[in-house]
């Protein structure tokens, strides 16, 4: 829920989401940490009547809606800012949350009676992860088509308020309740009674003295934790960027990490060491390995299956190190430390570091030498070294897991070449994701093309041939909605884009038109201008706008622009997904105060995961403006092969004659009678779900 704030604010990418999941991350150790601290407190009306107190005090951060809602014009890397949102937001609230797992669990624990000794609190551990992995799922499912985003704080906050009421009270029933005779056997194994039986004992009361974990434990939890973490955030970042731009796989690598979780806290049986260390070390190198040979759906499944075998594999070994109840708070603030230093590697550090998803790879390698280390501590070596197969190939694999990746980024290099025909020119990360600048061969000549992921961005032709070099290819050819938009204009023509890419429809500009592109990316900024020359070749006054488009023409509208363009052409992509913010009724809003009269507001809504007719539906009935659909069909391509590509583009005006004196009088006038009903979004109430495309 938080996410869906804090996405349209800072350009809706995936790394936005990874980014939310570090600041749940770091907020999960801290409440590990504090619960680890209170439940040190030898009072046990200490630390009850702390806990009361930092309830309270949690409740002036309700209604949980954001106090600010504005990016700023900053192109720098907003991961800082998206923490700050989060932290002046939810931060208190769901750091008292985060503790209620280890703390409830330890006051469970210490309220047994001392023959019940045995009763152990870890499987409320797996109870916890079941809340959270069926919220997980009812949230865009339940939740967000049916509530607006508003609606989903306030009913939030209404809920949290009874949470803490609820815990409240557990922890003043629990201080007032007479505690357990304290029996607790010396290290002779001598019986000795701290306390007079029959007393009302406020401090806690002392259990069998236990050793604490060697901290060859200690680091194997904080790594396999720490790994776990890693691979299932390059996991994300790996099918959401460069495999599958469904903006509901953010989920699915999450619910499988807890399903993980539940499994092996719930019960021993449910992890077999040998079958998960054979398929974390087998399965995953396979995964990346053959995905470039197979259709999409099957590299999903491939990536999921290695995710949930790694963390099978972490989270089984966690569960076999867990030590005894007394130190159940020391254990998860360890396991939360190694979750918290995952998601910062992954948010924060590759990012500047990497030029591909290295982060997969290692977390990887890292899982597969703790699962190696932590058998090894069982005295599995002199088995490995026999003719044991059922531990031997186990262990084998787990080399083979831990090996494969340092190959793997040895010989991945940046401007590595996956043939002669393809060299890559250009690749580059950043927060936004990775882009790269290749060149490869076509029936039509040598082009060079920019893509994000598996989106392209733009494409040109390489040749000394100035006619051929400025065509328009991809989605912008003459047949495009873009290009019918441009030339029903009188010159001189002013146009705004939503979305630079390689800058190609610069080259429809002509001497006095004027083209301001807005690009949240500074990356491709760069790219455009120095491996293109779209910006360079064109007539035409071009300037680019970095920061959210959005927000940047807001700004503009605040300073006295208004009705000063006469198109506006939303071809925004951010993992082949125009970001939601720019398609509600408050940017059609802003669009239509933009626009000159006559003028046209273009979108591009050519889409591999999402069905986005329906919602340019929406906006012409809210604008009450005429709609045409532009669809550039493969047999078209047939008769004009100059680099042209699929595209579908739908185009509005409030006046009926732009598109009457045009050529796109010619093309199609409504919409399909059997597609699903018109979707209004708006900043307060959109999902993606009703829009997915299931074929």
């Amino acid at each position: 829920m938080m996410g869906r704030f804090a996405l349209p604010l800072f350009g809706g990418g995936s790394a936005v989401w990874t980014t939310c999941m570090l600041f749940f991350q770091v907020m999960l150790l801290l409440g590990y940490a504090y619960a680890h601290w209170l439940g040190s407190r030898k009072n046990f009306r200490t630390q009850t009547s702390i806990h009361l107190g930092l309830l309270l005090l949690s409740l002036v951060f309700l209604p949980i809606s954001p106090r600010v809602f504005s990016q700023g014009t900053s192109t720098a890397d907003p991961s800082l800012r998206i923490l700050l949102l989060l932290l002046t937001t939810v931060g208190g609230p769901y750091l008292l949350l985060s503790a209620t797992t280890p703390l409830l669990q330890r006051w469970f624990h210490l309220t047994l009676p001392a023959t019940n000794i045995s009763g152990s609190p870890w499987r409320l551990y797996a109870l916890s992860n079941v809340a959270s992995f069926l919220a997980l799922f009812s949230y865009p499912l339940l939740i967000e088509p049916f509530l607006r985003l508003r609606t989903q704080t306030l009913l939030w906050s209404i809920l949290y308020a009874a949470f803490a009421a609820a815990c409240g009270y557990t922890a003043w029933k629990i201080g007032t309740i007479t505690l357990p005779t304290a029996q607790t056997s010396e290290p002779t194994g001598e019986p000795n009674t701290r306390e007079p039986t029959g007393e009302r004992n406020t401090r806690e009361p002392e259990r069998q003295i236990y050793d604490r974990p060697p901290w060859q434990d200690i680091l194997l939890w904080l790594g396999l934790a720490a790994f776990a973490s890693l691979i299932l955030l390059g996991t994300t970042s790996q099918i959401t960027q460069e495999i599958a731009v469904i903006p509901f796989l953010w989920i699915a690598p999450l619910a499988v990490y807890l399903l993980s979780f539940i499994l092996t806290f719930e019960s021993d049986r449910w992890y077999r060491r040998g079958t998960f260390a054979v398929l974390a070390g087998v399965l995953a190198p396979l995964a990346y390995a053959a995905g470039q040979a197979l259709p999409v759906w099957l590299q999903l499944l491939m990536y999921l299956a290695a995710l949930f075998a790694v963390c099978m594999l972490c989270h089984g070994e966690l569960a076999l190190l867990r030590p005894q109840p007394a130190y159940l708070t020391m254990f998860y603030l360890i396991v939360a430390a190694g979750g918290a230093l995952g998601g910062l590697f992954a948010s924060l550090i590759a990012p500047r570091i990497f030029t591909q998803f290295n982060e997969y790879w290692i977390g990887l390698a890292g899982a597969c030498i703790c699962g190696f280390l932590a058998w090894l501590r069982t005295g599995a070596l002199s088995e490995w070294t026999g003719a044991n197969f059922s531990v031997r190939v186990p262990l084998m694999a787990l080399v083979f897991g831990a090996a494969t990746p340092i190959v793997v980024m040895t010989y991945d290099t940046p401007n590595s070449t996956p043939n002669n025909n393809q060299p890559t020119l250009l690749r580059t990360r950043n927060f936004y994701g990775i882009l790269r600048v290749s060149e490869k061969n076509t029936v039509n000549g040598r082009v060079r093309e920019l893509t994000h992921g598996r989106v392209q961005h733009g494409q040109q032709f390489v040749t000394n041939e100035p006619a051929k070099r400025d065509l328009t290819t991809t989605y912008y050819g003459p047949h495009s909605g873009a290009a019918l938009a441009i030339t029903a204009l009188p010159h001189p023509r002013k146009i705004a884009v939503i979305g630079l890419g390689a800058g190609t429809l610069a080259a429809w500009g002509r001497s006095g038109d004027t083209y301001r592109f807005y690009e949240i990316n500074p990356s491709v900024n760069q790219i455009a201008h120095q491996y293109f020359s779209f910006l360079k070749d064109t007539p035409a006054s071009t300037e680019v706008v970095l920061g959210d488009a959005r927000v940047q023409m807001e700004a503009e509208r605040k300073s006295g622009r208004s009705h000063d363009v006469n198109l506006i052409a939303v071809d925004a992509f951010s993992g082949d997904a125009i970001p939601m913010h720019l398609l509600t009724t408050e940017a059609a809003d802003l669009y239509r105060d933009r626009l000159a009269p006559g003028g046209i507001l273009a979108l591009h809504i050519s889409n591999r995961s999402l069905d986005l007719e329906p919602i340019a539906r929406g906006l012409a009935r809210h604008l009450a403006w005429q709609a045409r659909m532009v669809v550039v069909a493969p047999d078209l391509l047939d008769q004009n092969p100059n680099g042209e590509s699929n595209s579908r583009w739908v185009l509005l005006t409030e006046k009926r004659e732009t598109f009457a004196e045009s050529k796109i009088r010619d093309t199609f006038s409504g919409w399909n009678t059997n597609h699903q009903p018109v979707i209004t979004w708006t900043d307060d109430f959109a999902s993606l779900w009703p829009i997915l495309k299931l074929r």
